[in-house]
């Protein structure tokens, strides 16, 4: 670990030392990355595990030599840090391309077990990884995708909507626990303990979520959960944790030869050994904020009670800033349960122009768009080229953070002069 961040774990400047990215030059400025909710940037400790493990050990799995040995147990060990960021065992996890790929082939193994006319719920708020891939059924196996609606007011799921949807005893529910574009944090476990008593299935798509809270499967009480390690300070890298008894039943489409008992029997070919090894890497970087003494994973929850506090502070602050700012209108909810990430329009101004105008003249690096969530955009009236967005992660600081809203201020009322 970074002798820097070993002294003192939560310093800001400890951690910013942990990731060569921010040492970016932009004329006039140092660059802020604000783009973490499309992906965020990457410590040296995962990319010195990375490295490691294609110069050190590179192989295929599961043959008689000492690095495919090695790779075996890199390969385990990855499965026993990530069920410790989820909460599950190493037995639990499966490992994919992405999020996405992740979700259309549980859907397919799920799809298999239903019967033409059973119903699955997805929702308004989610992103489209997991809302495609159950709609896929609809053609694929002649099922019923019945979608919840979210209350523009609040920015959550229409509680109503949701319970009438679940009276009619749907097969599977797909939940998002937290909106890549709102930032709205959804009750899961209550959902969750509604859908089962209904019957259902429960996947639970935690990609955002996973960057910014401790996730708990047992404390969800979901069947499923996915989530992606390029979204926490890993590589690209999808994860899929499931309950073991379901893995073991599911009928996941695969190749005979390949191996038949869970985890890996929720897998396809050959995975990306090094992508997963950082995954791993990227865990103990987060639970290393969280000092010692401890397990893994109590060393993950002191670590997440921190970051979290620090970064509702900084995603109050950003908000805040925005909404002084006329002619900005923040979209998301107001109060409540959220994640430090802000989308807002400027009036009179395209997303994309925002973005770039902040990225280089400002050295402000926002993503804009729909960001895979166009049914939340539609809600909100299609504003030209989406929404702007900007997240705040571990290494984001209180100056980055107002120097965006000076920004936003100076933009704004150079399109009011205009």
């Amino acid at each position: 670990m970074n002798p820097r961040l070993a002294a003192n774990p939560l310093s800001s400047a400890a951690i910013r030392a942990a990731f060569p990215a921010l040492r970016r030059a932009h004329p006039g400025a140092a660059v802020a990355y604000f783009d973490g909710p499309g992906g965020t940037q990457v410590p040296t400790a995962v990319v010195d595990a990375v490295s490691g493990y294609l110069l050190r050990h590179n192989a295929n799995t599961h043959w008689d030599y000492p690095t495919s040995r090695e790779t075996d147990l890199a390969l385990e060990a990855a499965r026993g840090a990530l069920a410790d960021l989820v909460g599950g065992t190493a037995g639990e996890i499966a490992f994919g391309a992405n999020m996405t790929t992740l979700t259309f082939h549980l859907a397919r193994a799920l799809g298999r077990g239903l019967r033409p006319g059973s119903t699955v719920l997805v929702t308004e708020l989610d992103h489209h990884a997991n809302v495609a891939p159950w709609r896929a059924l609809a053609i694929e196996r002649g099922v019923r995708v019945r979608v919840v609606r979210m209350d523009r007011g609040t920015a959550r799921l229409d509680e109503s909507d949701f319970a009438a949807a679940l009276a009619e005893e749907p097969a599977v529910v797909a939940l998002g626990a937290a909106s890549n574009v709102l930032g709205t944090v959804t009750d899961v476990a209550r959902w969750t303990g509604a859908a089962h008593a209904s019957g259902a299935l429960v996947f639970v798509d935690a990609v955002h979520y996973a960057a910014h809270a401790l996730t708990d499967v047992v404390e969800f009480g979901c069947d499923f959960l996915a989530c992606s390690a390029y979204k926490f300070y890993g590589p690209h890298v999808g994860v899929l944790w499931g309950r073991r008894e379901l893995l073991e039943r599911l009928d996941f489409p695969r190749l005979d030869p390949a191996p038949q008992d869970a985890p890996e029997r929720a897998e396809t070919g050959t995975q990306n050994h090094e992508g997963i090894v950082g995954a791993a890497a990227a865990v103990d970087f987060l639970a290393g904020l969280g000092g010692a003494p401890g397990t893994r994973r109590e060393r993950l929850r002191r670590s997440f009670e921190r970051l979290e506090r620090r970064s509702d502070e900084l995603g109050d602050r950003l908000r805040a800033g925005l909404e002084e700012v006329p002619g900005v209108t923040v979209h998301g909810p107001a109060s409540g349960p959220r994640t430090p990430t802000v989308s807002f329009t400027v009036a009179g101004r395209d997303a994309r122009d925002v973005a770039r105008w902040l990225a280089d003249e400002r050295a402000l690096y926002l993503s804009h768009g729909d960001f895979y969530a166009p049914t939340i955009i539609d809600r909100f009236g299609s504003p030209p080229g989406g929404f702007v967005r900007a997240g705040c992660a571990c290494y984001t600081t209180e100056e980055e953070v107002d120097r965006l809203v000076r920004a936003v201020e100076e933009l704004a009322t150079r399109g009011r002069a205009a």
